[in-house]
């Protein structure tokens, strides 16, 4: 039996220990790779990265113009990859649109995004996750603070801490739309949860997370740890966040008049590949966890794509 070195939900008390995993997994990623020694130092100390206009102004109205396209197409569409807010009918999110066989699959294979992450990760990656997020301008709700890998390995079996989420910014991040907010230093400490998973828990956890969430006293002494700071990712439309699997993070509510938007790939080593669940649950959906097919990531030199709108 594979041992499990990041049990959680087991009991109704949390508790932390230190990861087990190291954050940089290549051991030349210092000497090589499109990341500096200082933007590596920084992600690695941090648990993320904000890399400003890493798009130019072309790419990012491309961008717009297919968020737009996609948000049109799956406005009135009721499937499980659509995910509404849960007091209006104003989509959440969009799942799998690396899977769309156009602009967006080809978004997720960029070289430079790629690379990035294979210097990060030291080796191949794959799409474990993808989705368009939107917070709509007064209703746009909160999300609250959790760490990524503690759903994906409870939920969906990701075993080891050697994945990253990319979140490509396609609107202005400000202090005042409900910017996604990061406790720096939060990812060299796993947080084991209390409680237990319900049955298709994802059905009500992607509008409003309550299993899986850190407790109040873990979540201070976090903060503790990072000297009482709190970061919070704001940047221009084009810029791109990279944050590590276990970094603590959530956001507030957008009740500004302003939309934040972004597409969300979550890279995964093809050397981390899902197992079976370790909360014992049945896996989430292939929507939310990509199982069938994994196979490594060939980078695209370009994003040129034409579609008649």
């Amino acid at each position: 039996m594979v041992q499990d070195l990041y049990p959680s939900r087991l009991n109704d008390k949390a508790s932390i220990f230190e990861r087990k995993d190291p954050v940089i997994h290549n051991e030349k990623a210092y000497e090589e790779g499109p990341l500096s020694r200082k933007e590596l130092n920084f992600y690695d100390q941090n648990g993320y990265i904000m890399l400003e206009k890493f798009f130019d102004d072309d790419q990012l109205n491309m961008m717009k113009q297919e968020l737009q396209y996609t948000m049109d197409q799956n406005r009135h569409r009721d499937s499980d990859e659509v995910i509404k807010e849960p007091s209006s009918n104003e989509i959440r999110s969009i799942f799998e649109v690396h899977k769309d066989g156009g602009f967006f699959e080809k978004l997720s294979q960029n070289e430079r995004l790629v690379k990035i992450c294979e210097q990060i990760l030291g080796s191949q990656v794959y799409i474990n996750q993808s989705r368009i997020n939107f917070k709509p301008g007064f209703k746009g709700k909160e999300f609250y603070w959790h760490s990524d890998f503690e759903t994906w390995h409870m939920e969906d079996g990701m075993p080891r801490m050697r994945a990253l989420s990319c979140s490509i910014i396609l609107t202005d991040n400000y202090e005042y739309n409900g910017p996604l907010m990061l406790i720096p230093g939060s990812h060299k400490w796993y947080v084991s949860t209390s409680g237990e998973t319900p049955e298709d828990n994802y059905k009500s956890s992607l509008q409003k997370q309550e299993v899986g969430v850190p407790d109040n006293k873990s979540m201070e002494w976090l903060v503790k740890q990072a000297g009482g700071q709190i970061d919070r990712a704001t940047g221009p439309a084009g810029s791109v966040l990279l944050f590590e699997c276990n970094t603590m993070h959530g956001s507030a509510g957008n009740i500004s008049p302003y939309p934040r938007s972004n597409v969300f790939f979550v890279y995964n080593s093809i050397k981390n590949k899902l197992e079976k669940p370790f909360g014992g649950t049945e896996p989430r959906p292939e929507f939310l966890a990509n199982r069938d097919n994994v196979k490594p990531i060939e980078p695209a030199k370009s994003l040129n794509y034409s579609r008649k709108y």
